[in-house]
């Protein structure tokens, strides 16, 4: 090789190269467990993408979109579809009345798509969620360093809607 060839090398191609990359959305360890909402959910995110009109888009608006879309495909590609639980112990697709702190709570466990916190769904990887599966009702949980921290007063199996 010549010193052309090394020159070539280090040639710089164009400004786009030290804009800071753009990575895809990362996608969370571990399996992907879903409840029959969660793909529902998944399923509606992609066809809305999918049908959304590109028309008039800039192209770093257009990129971002299809990020997002590998992101969903991914997810539904990947989703495992739970039974519905008994509801006799705290697992996946259960909605769960406990005491903590004085206050009564209450959340379903889901998989980390459907999970908000806000709207009472927490993913099953949660530290929550890992303290209390497999506990009954009546059942005292530790968590976060503290014994029999939770209280688990009710159990029920989350409704395909919700």
């Amino acid at each position: 090789m010549g010193e052309e060839a090394v020159s070539v090398a280090f040639r710089r191609e164009s400004d786009d190269e030290h804009m800071e990359p753009k990575f895809e959305l990362p996608i969370p360890p571990g399996p992907n467990l879903v409840t029959a909402r969660g793909l529902r959910l998944i399923r509606e995110e992609v066809a809305s993408i999918e049908a959304a009109d590109l028309t008039g888009q800039d192209e770093e608006a257009v990129k971002k979109l299809r990020r997002t879309l590998r992101y969903w495909r991914a997810r539904l590609a990947t989703a495992q579809v739970q039974p519905v639980p008994a509801g006799d112990v705290v697992a996946f697709g259960t909605r769960v009345t406990y005491r903590m702190g004085g206050s009564e709570k209450r959340v379903a466990i889901v998989g980390h798509d459907e999970a908000g916190p806000n709207e009472g769904r927490i993913s099953f990887t949660s530290p929550l969620a890992r303290a209390m599966i497999g506990a009954e009702a009546g059942e005292c949980v530790d968590f976060a360093g503290k014994a029999d921290a939770i209280e688990i007063i009710g159990i029920e199996a989350v409704a395909e809607d919700g």
